[in-house]
């Protein structure tokens, strides 16, 4: 469980390719170097947004990300456990119940740049440190062409912090339960007319037994974790109105699966470059290059769960993204601001397998994979005049699904069992969104809003077969991509820096969505898949007719003093509208979505700097299955810290999850053995800062 010092010697490599981030103008002309881009349009202001400070992310109890963005009520991963214990293509993110497989529905950016895996779709969250963050904001609906395709459910913007908000040096060590230790370090510096910026993690930790207790025997065993990510910026003035930013990261995620022959890998380096205007002409450029890899074992556990025996060795699954855009913000003035530019993303992976095992040797082995790319311009045109805000905006893509293959073949040396070439595939999807604000009162927005968004399928998606357990789920090279158009209405009520309430009524229609259908029952054999036995179904990814839902959204946050509550709930009730072999599921709802979220987030410092926080979470119940027969429980889950200054640069702190031991139950597999998300964790540290 060592991480491999290649993770250095990668992101030197890298380092000459393309990041992004910005700069901010201040008043007489001098030119401060923040790491941001351009400012949000104003037209914003029309759809129902939500931002995540800095103070709440350098107060999480656990540290990660998603804890941060489990804060955005509705807001989920396709499973209900983290990234020190879930499997990492289960980590697609997304919005109001549109899920129904893993893939992120929602649009998730870091500094601009796309942060989905480009074979899966999935999010690697261990490669993040919260701590360097300045804001994560949230735009929930879709149409959102500015930042790019992809955004069905919404966008998830994170923006690095500059040298304003990070000190000169900050480091912090904890450890906890079961052995588990937490590391991080992080700070910034100016140099002449720019900024050096860095953050680095490491945790590991001897994680917990996935399977209940009463369910559990001889095979079951700790799901361990280790993982540490380092990532580097910079930033420098050109000229009184040219900023540039380079930035390159990169993380390694090691897990243990539960089982022998689970074990995962994870890797990746990301680069990026961007240069911003903030001259009257306004603009910005961004060039940037994602390479992942990863590698997982499945294992098959007999009816005793006394023995595990590998069912598949997922060795190698390397793949790339690059992309660009530009963008263009002319001086119209009048109220008047107008947005224009283009993007392209492409992507390249492929997934190599070894399966059908004698004993622990295999005898086949697959690789699926192939291409995808697209290219768009978008428009953004918003008006600001009296109490309205009015925005409407535009895109046009092209894309294209090429190289497409799945190749079977025994180790024998015989001919392939399966050589499928797919024909390229193209299209043109045009979409857009129109929004209004209008203030009624000096505290008083009132907001309307309707949208078309799409999404082109994964290359997993379309190309790789996969089983868990007994189950087994074939690929489909010819699936559509998905469309979406919603309607919404709300109000946010804001009291200056003390208060904001917003409230968000919704109807969203997704077309073709894809998603696992069980089309077969075992003992028997199936196209795309083999045999499968009678402990399992068969399953193939299907564009259904679609999935449409309909709900509310309300989010709090108050600043009184030394007091602050934030506060979210989140109702959805997504159907499933489906014919053909697909018509069992018409009437459903999509798998692991569940009706109601809610939080509620307590902080409190004292004027000596002692700082309390308590998270209170409602995981509503849903359902394991596309078919709605197994049924995951609701819980309630606590977490929270202690934060305590000894001296002006070392504090001590103590903080939890799950404080009180509740059981969140991940899966629940067709023999009824039952996985839990997440145990108790209880940890202490010491944290250093110098500005």
């Amino acid at each position: 469980m060592k991480l491999r010092p290649a993770l250095l010697a990668s992101l030197s490599v890298v380092a000459l390719c393309p990041d992004p981030a910005a700069a901010q103008a201040i008043p007489g002309g001098e030119i401060v170097v923040e790491g941001e881009g351009l400012a949000p349009p104003p037209g914003d202001a029309a759809y129902s947004t939500l931002t995540i400070d800095r103070y709440r992310l350098t107060h999480l109890a656990g540290g990660r990300l998603e804890e941060a963005l489990a804060d955005v009520a509705g807001l989920a991963s396709y499973r209900r456990s983290d990234s020190t214990s879930s499997h990492p293509t289960s980590q697609g993110i997304t919005l109001r119940g549109l899920g129904g497989n893993a893939s992120s529905r929602a649009l998730l950016l870091l500094d601009g740049v796309p942060q989905s895996d480009p074979f899966g779709g999935w999010v690697a969250f261990p490669a993040y440190l919260p701590d360097t963050l300045a804001r994560i904001r949230v735009m929930r609906g879709g149409g959102s062409g500015v930042q790019g395709p992809g955004a069905l459910a919404g966008t998830v913007e994170m923006t690095s912090a500059g040298p304003d908000m990070l000190p000169t040096l900050a480091a912090n060590v904890r450890y906890g339960s079961r052995d588990s230790l937490d590391s991080a370090l992080y700070g910034a510096t100016r140099a002449g007319s720019g900024f050096v910026g860095y953050g680095a993690s490491y945790r590991r930790g001897d994680g917990f037994i996935p399977v209940v207790a009463e369910d559990r025997g001889a095979a079951d065993i700790l799901a361990w974790y280790e993982q540490g990510n380092l990532a580097l910026r910079a930033g420098i003035d050109a000229d009184a109105d040219t900023q540039l930013q380079a930035s390159v990261r990169g993380f390694v995620d090691r897990r243990g699966g539960g089982t022998a022959f689970t074990g995962i890998r994870s890797e990746g380096v990301d680069a990026s470059l961007r240069a911003v205007g903030t001259g009257r002409w306004q603009w910005s450029v961004l060039g940037y290059v994602q390479a992942r890899n990863l590698a997982s074992g499945f294992a098959s556990v007999d009816d005793s769960r006394d023995t595990a025996r590998p069912a598949l060795d997922q060795y190698q699954v390397p793949s790339t993204g690059i992309g660009g855009r530009v963008e263009v913000v002319p001086p119209l003035g009048g109220g008047w601001t107008l947005r224009l530019g283009g993007d392209v993303r492409s992507v390249t992976g492929r997934t190599q397998e070894r399966y059908i095992f004698t004993g622990t040797t295999p005898t086949r082995r697959r690789e699926a994979g192939g291409t995808s790319r697209t290219l768009g311009g978008f428009t953004d045109l918003n008006y600001q005049s009296g109490p309205w805000t009015l925005d409407a905006g535009g895109r046009v893509d092209f894309w294209r699904i090429g190289q497409g293959r799945l190749i079977e073949q025994n180790f024998s040396g015989e001919p392939p069992i399966t050589d499928s070439r797919f024909a390229p595939r193209t299209g043109v999807e045009p979409t857009g969104r129109i929004g209004a604000a209008y203030r009624l009162s000096p505290l008083v927005t009132l907001r309307a809003a309707a949208y078309r968004g799409w999404r082109l399928p994964t290359l997993n998606e379309l190309y790789r077969p996969y089983r868990v357990g007994a189950d087994a789920t074939a690929a489909n090279a010819m699936l559509d991509p998905e469309h979406l158009s919603g309607v919404e209405i709300g109000a946010d009520l804001v009291a200056g820096p003390f208060g904001r309430l917003t409230a968000t009524l919704f109807h969203n229609r997704l077309e073709d969505s894809i998603a696992n259908v069980t089309l077969g029952q075992g003992p028997g054999s199936f196209p795309g898949v083999g045999f499968v036995s009678g402990a399992g179904v068969y399953r193939q990814r299907r564009n259904l007719d679609a999935v449409t839902t309909s709900g509310a959204e309300i989010a709090l946050h108050l600043k009184l003093g030394s007091y602050r509550i934030d506060a979210g709930y989140a109702y959805s009730d997504p159907r499933v509208e489906a014919g053909g072999e697909a018509a069992p599921l018409d009437g459903l709802r999509p798998a692991q979505t569940p009706r109601h979220s809610a939080h509620g987030t307590f902080g409190w410092q004292s004027a000596g700097g002692i700082d309390v926080s308590a998270t209170l979470r409602y995981l509503g119940p849903r359902f394991e299955d596309d078919l709605n027969t197994i049924r995951l429980g609701s819980a309630v889950t606590l977490d929270g810290s202690v934060e305590v200054p000894v001296t002006q640069r070392l504090s001590v702190q103590v903080s939890g999850e799950n404080i009180t031991g509740a059981q969140v139950v991940s899966a629940i597999d067709g023999d009824g053995v039952t996985e839990r998300a997440r145990a108790r964790t209880i940890f202490a540290g010491v944290s250093v800062r110098f500005d």
